[in-house]
């Protein structure tokens, strides 16, 4: 059984894949607590592996995204076969702290400031910027793509990002890329 907090269709907001028509699979749980986190993970339904495939079966998509929380804390071989032999292509957004199983099609690692990073390898490096110091991760992790993100904070009813500090950084920067969050720009999930 796994902890789900939800299955959803929507477009990929971040990184590489921005505007993918993508199933997301969101696992409840998460070894970390960041403060910058917009996501409730913590409430889930127990699915088993069969039930996750029928709900997955419900959307034309075949680009799937394992997320959360922490999906590595949960995601495990036969999910990854299970989705492969309904010829899905299989993409994670971990926070690089754990291993993960094998023959994942995409990965994205989103390392979180403070927390030990065993991931040495991804598709992708997305760092959300919050002033730290991002440059051990450049060095820390093969990636072919590197991206900063701005870090967006709701408090009050109020968004505020720093978005041009951000922009900034990637200008005197340019081995890192821009990411937004365009899907909270469309006011999408």
């Amino acid at each position: 059984m796994y902890k789900i907090n939800e299955i959803f269709y929507s477009l990929q907001g971040e990184g590489a894949n921005t505007g993918m028509p993508s199933v997301f699979i969101r696992f409840a749980g998460c070894n970390l607590r960041c403060p910058f986190c917009d996501t409730e993970f913590e409430q889930y339904t127990e699915m088993s592996l069969d039930a996750i495939l029928d709900a997955i079966d419900e959307y034309p998509s075949d680009f799937i995204i394992l997320t959360g929380g922490e999906p590595s804390l949960q995601a495990d071989d036969a999910l990854i076969e299970a989705l492969h032999e309904r010829d899905k292509v299989v993409a994670i957004e971990t926070n690089g702290t754990h291993r993960l199983p094998k023959d994942i099609d995409w990965v994205t690692v989103s390392p979180k400031e403070g927390s030990k990073i065993v991931l040495r390898e991804a598709d992708e490096l997305k760092v959300v910027f919050t002033g730290q110091d991002v440059e051990p991760y450049f060095s820390m992790i093969d990636a072919e793509s590197y991206y900063l993100q701005p870090c967006s904070i709701e408090k009050d009813g109020v968004r505020t990002d720093n978005c041009a500090e951000v922009i900034d950084y990637c200008l005197a920067n340019p081995h890192w890329s821009l990411s937004l969050q365009t899907h909270k720009m469309l006011n999408i999930q």
